[in-house]
């Protein structure tokens, strides 16, 4: 994709959406951190369905670690993984005492240290809650980066890389949700809305209608 193209298509994301958030409910760093990585191979409405009756129960680490595996897995069963989830939460909740004072750390290594934490959901919680310009490639911007030629790569790490290089900086805080959103609203897996897409114009899809 061409430079003036990649910045007249943020111009257009944004415009309707100039300071986009997660759709994860959440109310605190760790309660985002929480719910990202429930979030793993599951949609954000069945998360948000799940994680109010957790966060009632436990919404620090502290109250977390106390709650333990069992009485986790109870509360988010309706969740797909739930079991290896359940115990993901409670033990990087024991490392956030532990190691961080109850607190989530700014910091990649240390996020990608915890269980249950991979390069995706660091990203996500970098941005989100730091406002670190990081870019979480997940399906939906897989999908859109391939599709529009964005950033063409075969893995997720590697697209991250080139859009990375191809966004320009003072779009890189918020890129992350405008693609996902025109991925998971608009650009969709089986079948794009190319009729009511507003960056049709500067997308390279072959196929768009």
């Amino acid at each position: 994709m061409k430079k003036d193209h990649i910045e007249k298509m943020f111009e257009v994301l944004s415009a309707g959406n100039p300071a986009p958030k997660t759709e994860l409910t959440y109310s605190s760093t760790f309660t985002l951190l929480v719910a990202v990585v429930l979030s793993a191979q599951a949609t954000d409405i069945g998360v948000n369905k799940a994680t109010p009756g957790l966060f009632r129960a436990a919404d620090t680490p502290e109250k977390m670690a106390a709650l333990g595996e069992d009485k986790i897995r109870d509360l988010i069963k309706t969740i797909g993984l739930y079991r290896n989830k359940a115990k993901n939460v409670a033990r990087l909740s024991e490392i956030l005492v532990s190691e961080h004072g109850g607190e989530v750390p700014n910091d990649r290594e240390a996020l990608e240290a915890l269980p249950g934490v991979g390069r995706k959901t660091a990203n996500v919680v970098l941005n989100e809650a730091f406002g670190e310009p990081t870019i979480a490639v997940d399906t939906h911007i897989f999908r859109v980066s391939n599709r529009t030629g964005l950033a063409r790569a075969k893995t997720p790490l590697a697209v991250e890389k080139k859009l990375l290089k191809a966004v320009p900086d003072k779009w890189k805080r918020y890129a992350h949700h405008w693609l996902l959103l025109h991925g998971r609203y608009i650009c969709k897996a089986r079948k794009p809305d190319c009729q009511v897409c507003e960056i049709t114009d500067y997308c390279a899809f072959k196929a768009k209608a």
